[in-house]
């Protein structure tokens, strides 16, 4: 049909245009144009229909068929979808508004509209329709195409209005009542759906269509097995969009009704709203997850709720830790319940993630806060939890565990309860641990005093009196020292300290300073019968028993405990070993004592009691009148050491000498050497006055004179003047009057200023000048004596010279001053110092290349203190950190594990962490930060750094989530640290990056 119509069309076309010519002659019948375009119409054929009935309307002048024409050209225009069609119609409707088509016009264009799925423009041509000319049928088809038009365009309540008017036609009753149904149903009126739907529940062509609804709304209702059984209906037959949301329907449904492992599959079909799951979606699965024990899973869809803040958030937070908890991720679930905790959607799951959170701050540490703290926090918040008691032992535990003693102290002094007196027992003590290893001693024995003062537990009272015994000590306040050690040892509970092994050493060296050898010796004595591991302090022990029988001049017992301090090879053999020797010189066995000494200066080349043993053996040969060898030995000495102390005793020994044996001219050049090499030396002028008796005896006393002359020192007229004016002074000092003492030494060195006494009058005034805390002042004086030629002061003015130095941050004087002190001190303390200081001098000034030699001499150094071996050890580690020597650094920090304590361990364990996460080693990393924050918690700056590199470590264990949680926490509490917080924020840019480029972010 539709083929003959188009041939018919083309050659009707052709007729046409023929008929343009001759119309008169062949087209005279417009009725039968008029009814052929009207058959083309009922065909569908618009396009050929208008053109014929726009050809009559020219031709037949009928008003009636020209308005029918127009009706229909309008209509063809509309029904072909023609640019201006409204236009067209607007002017059939305009220039015939009688027409008994207008009604029908607007009613068909309506449905054209509607039936073409434009129901917004059928919309306006519905309103423009006259409904009283509509019949029964028309108008049923009307307001079930209206209404059907509103319900699309989103007007449910005009829409509901036009499909009342239809609910009963035989027609469109059953569509007027679905969609009545689906309107209520989508305004969550589920009585009236369920009205409307149940009255075409059997009709198959709602029926499918009708389950998805009503699987939904019974799941709304609550009734969740007539959801599943609904939704399971509808499945089977459902577009991809109502399969996700079924599936979602019967798998919350499943787990309403708690069986989450049902749920689970169709939880997972769900594809989310426009591709993207909510955190509720996240959450719910997570919690089958959880609740099959599949916690791997669980902690998988918990991670996936970012940035929410709301009730959903804070149960995914709290069962994610638990999750953590199940798995044994202690310091994910830390973050997890701190996170949980923040939020108050739910009261109670707040209060018990707190409780969580700060159970496991006890178990593995905190880096945020202080365990104590987050312990005391929870008590105060919420003080009738079932877990009350519970918190306290763990609040009195952590101030020990976490050595947060700083902090710990400020708690415990606002809560001085009868339950909290064990622990402010305790934790006073360790405070004062950490006091003591700080050299700040004033606070060290408030702190062991109040450990004293709350004896709650025996052994904590006898280790605060050993370590306030041990700070009397290191002060010099020996007779308070003795005290305390000796209450300590009258303690039972002193004997289960570790403190105690070492009580007869210590009390023995107590009188030893007190110059109570006899006592000394006893506790010695009782020290060494124990056979203590310890071999240096065993060694040490020997030497000082030795020391206190060399006193009571006991050389035989003396000798006897040199000998056994030698054979341990410890420390200090060269010293004992000297000792020996001059031992027997007192037992009157010069051989013995000749025959030592020369072992001595054969044994030990570098000792720096090789000078003394020089000396000794020259004195040795003069008494054993050897003459030779004594000049010879002197010789030595003085070619060893030409700067040495004994230097010009060592000449003037070979004067007299010489002078003894009647050889005058030798004697002469000797003394002389003396007087021109160290002038105003207490030698010089023994020699000036040896040199004296040569001449008056050669009768040359006018020889005598001119050469005193030429002598600085020796001012012949002023020598009573010039004793007098010292002893005045000296004489103040002795009777410790400082300010007199001051004021004459003052006045001697301006009138004397090279004067006999010169050389004690600047040492004493400097040491004055020091004790009174005027360090400056007392410098020059300092320096006069060092510029000496070396005597019995120098070592003590570097020493003292190099301490004001150092504190007036001359760093150039201290370094050039302690070098001098480093090779010129004969005790092995000073040496240490010098060597101690050098180490830290160079470090301040970025020279790390001597930083690391003197730490290494340090470390190497038997005299340096645990403290010095440790500042050291950091030393090389920072200086190797600085130069890039991750080798150095590595081995220095290893090493610095074993010794440190307080803020040096943080540091070392921080770089343990460090060094294994550049190895990749991330979850061992983890676990060296855990034992930082547990241990060393209150150094929050490394607590801090050890986050960073926590967060790397998650990052590194593919937990970007774990890894952003702690940047941003180190971000949010720790802005004390700029550096800190500058290298969480690169490190949190550089994830962010990283993810953006993997689109980490699926949905399931």
């Amino acid at each position: 049909m539709q083929k003959s119509l188009f041939l018919f069309f083309i050659i009707y076309i052709g007729i046409i245009n023929f008929a343009t010519a001759q119309k008169s002659a062949i087209f005279t019948d417009n009725l039968r144009d008029f009814n052929l375009a009207h058959d083309l119409y009922r065909d569908h054929q618009y396009l050929s229909a208008q053109v014929i009935f726009e050809q009559v309307k020219q031709q037949n002048k009928d008003p009636e068929m020209q308005s029918d024409c127009a009706y229909y050209i309008a209509t063809c225009a509309i029904k072909s979808d023609q640019n201006g069609a409204d236009a067209i119609m607007e002017n059939f409707l305009s220039n015939y508004p009688t027409s008994t088509r207008t009604n029908a016009a607007i009613a068909d264009v309506a449905s054209f509209y509607f039936n073409q799925n434009n129901y917004e423009k059928a919309l306006q041509w519905f309103e423009k329709v006259d409904e009283s000319n509509l019949n029964s049928s028309e108008m049923a088809q009307f307001n079930f195409q209206k209404g059907y038009a509103f319900f699309a365009t989103k007007n449910p309540k005009q829409a509901t209005i036009y499909f009342n008017k239809v609910e009963n036609s035989e027609k469109f009753g059953a569509q007027a009542k679905y969609y009545l149904g689906y309107m209520a149903y989508d305004a969550n009126n589920f009585q009236e759906a369920n009205k409307q739907f149940s009255q075409v529940s059997e009709k198959n062509q709602y029926k499918e269509k009708m389950s998805y609804f009503q699987s939904d709304m019974n799941f709304r209702l609550g009734n969740f097995q007539k959801a599943i059984d609904l939704g399971e209906i509808a499945l089977a037959k459902s577009n991809a969009d109502q399969a996700s949301e079924l599936n979602k329907i019967i798998g919350e449904s499943h787990f309403n009704l708690k069986r989450f492992d049902k749920a689970i599959p169709f939880l997972k079909q769900y594809s989310g709203k426009k591709g993207k799951w909510s955190n509720t979606d996240y959450y719910i699965l997570g919690y089958c997850f959880y609740k099959t024990n599949d916690f791997e899973n669980a902690i998988s869809q918990f991670n996936k709720i970012i940035d929410g803040q709301d009730f959903v958030a804070q149960n995914a937070y709290y069962h994610l830790g638990e999750s953590y908890l199940k798995t044994n991720k202690k310091q994910q679930a830390l973050n997890a319940f701190k996170n949980a905790s923040e939020m108050d959607f739910d009261q109670k799951i707040t209060e018990d993630a707190a409780l969580n959170y700060a159970r496991l701050s006890y178990d593995i540490g905190n880096a945020y806060q202080s365990v104590p703290e987050i312990l005391t926090n929870f008590r105060e918040k919420y003080p009738n939890n079932a877990s009350k008691t519970e918190i306290e032992t763990l609040l009195i535990s952590s101030y020990i565990t976490s050595k947060n003693y700083p902090e710990a102290m400020v708690l415990l002094e606002k809560n001085k309860t009868a339950a909290n007196k064990p622990a402010f027992q305790k934790v006073s003590f360790y405070r004062g641990l950490e006091f003591f290893n700080a050299n700040d001693f004033k606070e060290a024995l408030l702190m062991f005093k109040k450990s004293i003062s709350e004896p709650s537990n025996p052994e904590f009272l006898a280790r605060a009196t050993f370590w306030k015994a041990e700070t009397h000590f290191v002060q010099n306040q020996f007779n308070e020292s003795v005290s305390d050690y000796t209450k300590f040892y009258t303690f039972d509970a002193s004997k289960n300290t570790s403190e105690f092994k070492n009580i007869d050493y210590n009390l023995g060296y107590n009188h030893f300073k007190l110059k109570q050898y006899e006592q000394a010796i006893l506790f010695f004595q009782n020290y060494t019968s124990q056979n203590p591991s310890d071999k240096s302090r065993l060694s040490d022990a020997f030497v000082r028993l030795g020391d206190c029988n060399f006193v009571l001049t006991k050389y035989n017992l003396a000798i006897e405990s040199y000998t056994k301090a030698i054979e341990l090879k410890k420390n200090d053999v060269d010293y004992c070993s000297f000792q020996k020797a001059i031992c027997f010189g007192f037992l009157a066995k010069n051989n013995k004592k000749i025959e030592n000494l020369t072992a001595f200066l054969s044994q030990f080349t570098k000792s720096q009691y090789r000078d003394d043993a020089l000396f000794e053996l020259g004195n040795t040969f003069i008494i054993e009148s050897k003459n030779d060898k004594a000049i010879a030995s002197f010789d030595q000495l003085y070619q060893e050491f030409p700067s040495g102390i004994y230097a010009a005793r060592a000449i003037l020994k070979q004067g007299l000498v010489y002078y003894n044996a009647d050889n005058d001219a030798l004697a002469l050049t000797k003394l002389k050497k003396v007087a021109s090499e160290f002038p105003g030396s207490p030698e010089s002028l023994e020699a000036v006055a040896t040199a004296r008796l040569i001449y008056v005896d050669s009768g040359k006393v006018n020889d005598y004179a001119d050469w005193v002359k030429t002598l600085n020192f020796v001012q012949v007229t002023d020598v009573e003047l010039d004793n007098d004016s010292f002893e005045a002074a000296e004489k103040q000092y002795l009777d410790n009057k400082n300010n007199l003492a001051i004021e004459g030494f003052e006045n001697y060195n301006a009138r004397f200023s090279n004067g006999s006494h010169s050389l004690k009058s600047n040492f004493f005034l400097a040491q004055l000048y020091f004790a009174n805390a005027q360090e400056q002042k007392g410098t020059t004086n300092y320096e006069f004596v060092v510029s000496k030629p070396k005597n019995e002061f120098t070592e003590q003015s570097l020493v003292r010279l190099s301490e004001i130095y150092i504190k007036s941050k001359n760093s150039a004087a201290a370094i050039s001053i302690l070098k001098r002190l480093e090779t010129e001190a004969d005790f092995p303390q000073n040496i240490a110092f010098a060597q101690a200081n050098l180490m830290k001098s160079y470090f301040e000034k970025n020279d790390f290349e001597n930083a690391v030699i003197y730490s290494e001499k340090v470390q190497s150094n038997p005299k340096s203190t645990e403290k010095v071996r440790s500042d050291a050890l950091i030393i090389v580690a920072k200086s190797a950190i600085k130069t890039n020597n991750d080798i150095k650094a590595r081995s220095a920090y290893a090493k610095l594990q074993e010794v440190a304590k307080g803020e040096l361990a943080a540091e070392a364990l921080f770089y343990d962490a460090y060094f294994k996460n550049k190895d990749g080693k991330f979850e061992l990393s983890n676990v060296a930060i855990q034992k930082l924050s547990k241990n060393y918690g209150s150094y929050k700056y490394f607590a801090a750094k050890g986050l960073v590199v926590m967060a790397k470590n998650f990052y590194g264990l593919k937990d970007a989530f774990q890894a952003n949680y702690i940047l941003d926490s180190v971000i949010k509490n720790f802005s004390d640290f700029p550096d800190v917080i500058q290298e969480a924020k690169t490190e949190k840019t550089k994830i962010l990056t990283e993810e953006e480029k993997t689109n980490s972010s699926i949905q399931k």
